[in-house]
């Protein structure tokens, strides 16, 4: 039955890109289609006095025109309704739409907008966090509290505050107190850019009867549906979404993007579809950013290293609009103090709108900024106590049935068998033997560190399976293929319960019209939910199948064994029927079969997102070996060990190439990825040219090992862990370079000129 399950098998989606005949949304083309682009604000905030569209109007080739005016009281947004489809009133942030148009060709669609005349009255600017927290702040949202939005989102009126998330357990002045050492740190993450290769794009098209359809790289099809719907004031059913392959995602495929734009055009455009493309710097500008964060923590300890008390205030930067902002600040929060035992905690996180890009999901959901932060600090108390770094994880680490930090009784906890592993990889008993200076005169250093990530619960997924007369399976499901191997995992649960070959099996493309309904492609919950589901659907088939079989031997099904392709009574094997031959026995003239499954766990507070105890942990750990040039403050991360704790791997390779790819992904974020904004706003490097990202040359020696704790809920014990795969690796190489060269760096991105000015200030004093 599992014979398929834990096996390295080739992924099923590899012909189709390797051939170049996988549909990536770029790649959309239908007939009589236009072209959408959009004129966006050159202010980070300002009122709009006015739009003059007279000109563009009179170009030939332009076929529709929109502003904000054009959709009043229409505003999307996944937790807050606040961002509207385009500019209504004032602008919020750099590079925001304020017009859009559609024209029979790009090159006129790019001539239109240059021809749109708008008129704006500068406002107050706020791109600090910290600065728009404190009093007389320009607000960029008047009545914040006046937004729709989701329960968990805990507005503070006349501020820039969007919510305010708590959690706290036992008494944390009293932890202090009873502690022998209090530590008191304050570490910084920057703004960092997903930068897919695949520029984010929508088709969209209103049908004779207003019926709504958009095709695009979007990670979530229903929730995409939802959001346009609900800032439509439309029935579910007047949209229909249609999800291509996606080009590279980490969190910033999903929600409203260049669909609003598409959308816009399209409800002015005679039925015809309007295809919307951006550009590199829109993508930047745009889209998406991870949350630029301020962490500050207090922890207290006993002299044995053992954690008492901790306090994690964090401050989380926005942007211009809530889009999953909120959400991030409710479940990062959560997971502040880290996998430790730590009786006495108290979490405190706050989401802050700031005139600068929207920032949202981001791979890791805001846990790796934690991790910055505490893992860092470990490393700071383990110095100051007098504790290898790597034995004062061990004795606090969270293990199978403790209570995690905000008070919830945790299964399947991997990450001490995480620790143990990268410490042997990367030869952490026996580093203080190694070379502590190269023969180029560059510093050797090691750091360890781990980290942890919840998923949103509840949420659920619902699969169908369709067994062909042929034998031949479909899989139904709207869970999409972000380059994860999602195609691959469903298929190896599929076929492991029903006992096909991966060549009898196909895939739906995932479209809101005929695939059953999925929270998301997010969370890291793909595997574990829908795995889940197709699991359940996999096994309806089989009890039809021996309900089938029963009827034709004239037995009860309970007589009946399913698998392998075929059915036979358990006493006499050699009465067997492949599934073809069933149903042509019984359905001569042709049928199929269809088997269906639905996960939705059990939530103990409430049936919210983001409002019951994780239903599953992630967990990770990294050690890393680092060579620093004094002379110049150069980092070169040489050696990266990374285990995850999988639950039981459905594709061990698949995990593999996760950790390896997060390792490079994590590396970029540690040591040059950085967006820049300056004082007014403006973004000083949208484009691959001044926004570094790591290459192959960039990656050192990766040594990947998988953990396995099998979750009893998981398909097969699995669960998920592809976005675990970088929280560590920060705090690892941070405290790595201390180890080589003494200084310690408290704000990303650790790069050369702070390592090189650190030497010189740490040598003058």
């Amino acid at each position: 039955m599992e014979a398929l399950v834990g096996k390295p098998v080739t992924r099923v989606d590899a012909l189709e890109k390797v051939s170049g005949a996988a549909v990536f949304g770029p790649d959309v083309k239908l007939v009589g289609m236009l072209y959408g682009k959009a004129l966006r604000s050159p202010h980070a905030h300002a009122r709009i006095v006015s739009i003059n569209l007279d000109a563009v109007r009179k170009l030939p080739g332009v076929r529709a025109v929109v502003t904000g005016a054009d959709m009043p009281g229409v505003l999307g947004g996944e937790a807050v309704k606040d961002m509207p489809f385009l500019a209504q009133g004032k602008v919020r942030y750099m590079g925001e739409p304020v017009a859009a148009v559609a024209a029979e060709d790009e090159a006129t669609a790019l001539k239109a907008i240059e021809l749109i005349e708008v008129v704006y009255d500068e406002l107050p600017v706020v791109v600090d966090a910290l600065a728009a927290l404190e009093q007389g702040a320009p607000l960029i949202h008047e009545g914040l509290e006046n937004y729709a939005r989701i329960s968990v989102i805990k507005p503070v009126p006349k501020s820039n505050v969007i919510t305010v998330n708590e959690y706290t357990k036992g008494d944390v002045e009293h932890g202090f107190h009873e502690s022998d050492e209090v530590f008191e740190d304050e570490f910084r993450s920057q703004t960092v850019h997903h930068a897919p290769l695949e520029p984010h794009s929508a088709v969209a098209q209103v049908d004779v009867s207003g019926r709504i359809v958009v095709w695009g790289p979007n990670d979530s099809p229903h929730r995409l549906r939802k959001d346009l719907a609900d800032a439509l004031h439309l029935r579910l059913d007047r949209v229909r979404v249609i999800s291509t392959y996606v080009g590279g995602g980490f969190g910033g495929k999903g929600g409203l993007k260049a669909e609003p734009i598409a959308v816009a055009l399209a409800m002015k455009a005679n039925h015809r579809p309007v295809k919307v493309v951006f550009t590199r710097e829109e993508v930047f500008q745009a889209t998406l950013v991870r949350h630029a964060a301020v962490v500050r923590i207090k922890t207290g300890v006993k002299r044995d290293g053992m954690l008492m008390a901790r306090e994690v205030k964090i401050v989380w930067d926005t942007g211009a609009y809530a889009e999953k902002g909120p959400t991030v600040c409710s479940q990062a929060t959560a997971a502040a103090a880290g996998p430790y035992r730590v009786p006495h905690i108290h979490l405190i996180g706050q989401c802050v709108y700031t005139n600068k890009a929207i920032a949202g999901a981001y791979r890791g959901y805001g846990t790796p900024q934690l991790a910055w932060a505490y893992e860092s600090q470990m490393d700071i108390i383990a110095k100051k106590l007098g504790i290898d770094p790597l034995e004062l994880r061990l004795r606090n680490i969270l293990r199978e049935g403790d209570v995690n930090p905000v008070g919830h009784p945790i299964h399947s906890v991997g990450v001490e068998d995480c620790l143990k592993q990268v410490a042997q990889a990367i030869g952490w008993q026996e580093r203080q033997h190694h070379p502590r200076v190269t023969e180029k005169g560059r510093h050797v250093g090691f750091g360890i560190a781990c980290g942890t990530k919840n998923t949103k619960t509840p949420s659920g997924s619902e699969a169908a399976l369709y067994l062909c007369q042929d034998g031949s399976l479909t899989i139904v499901t709207a869970s999409v293929e972000v380059g994860q191997g999602v195609r691959t995992i469903l298929a190896q649960i599929a076929c492991g319960v029903l006992g096909l070959p991966m060549e009898n099996v196909s895939f739906s493309p995932p479209d809101t019209d005929s695939t059953p309904f999925d929270a998301s492609t997010t969370s890291s919950r793909t595997t574990f939910h829908m795995g889940n589901a197709v699991k359940f659907a996999a096994e309806d088939l089989k009890k039809q199948l021996a309900q089938l079989a029963a009827s034709l031997f004239g037995c009860d099904a309970n007589q009946v064994v399913v698998d392998g392709g075929k059915a036979w009574l358990s006493e006499q094997p050699e009465r067997c029927l492949p599934y073809p031959e069933l149903l042509q026995k019984q359905y001569g003239a042709g049928a199929s079969m269809m088997g269906r499954g639905f996960y939705y766990p059990k939530s103990e507070q409430g049936r919210a997102f983001h409002e019951s105890p994780s239903l599953f942990w992630m967990y990770a750990a990294h050690a890393v070996q680092v060579e620093v040039d004094p002379k110049t403050g150069r980092v070169e991360v040489t050696r990266l060990a990374a285990a995850a704790d999988t639950g039981r791997p459905i594709n061990p390779v698949n995990c593999l190439q996760q950790i390896e790819g997060g390792a490079v992904h994590a590396i970029g974020t540690t040591l040059m990825e950085e967006l820049i904004v300056d004082d007014q706003g403006r973004m000083v490097n949208p484009n691959f040219h001044d926004y570094r990202i790591p290459t192959a040359m960039d990656a050192p020696e990766i040594l990947a090992s998988l953990v396995e704790a099998p979750h009893r809920e998981g398909p097969f014990g699995a669960k998920g862990m592809a976005e675990i795969v970088t929280t560590s690796v920060f705090p690892a190489i941070g405290s790595a370079i201390e180890d080589a060269v003494g200084v310690r760096i408290r704000d990303l991105p650790i790069t050369s000129d702070k390592v090189w000015r650190a030497l010189r200030e740490s040598t003058e004093k």
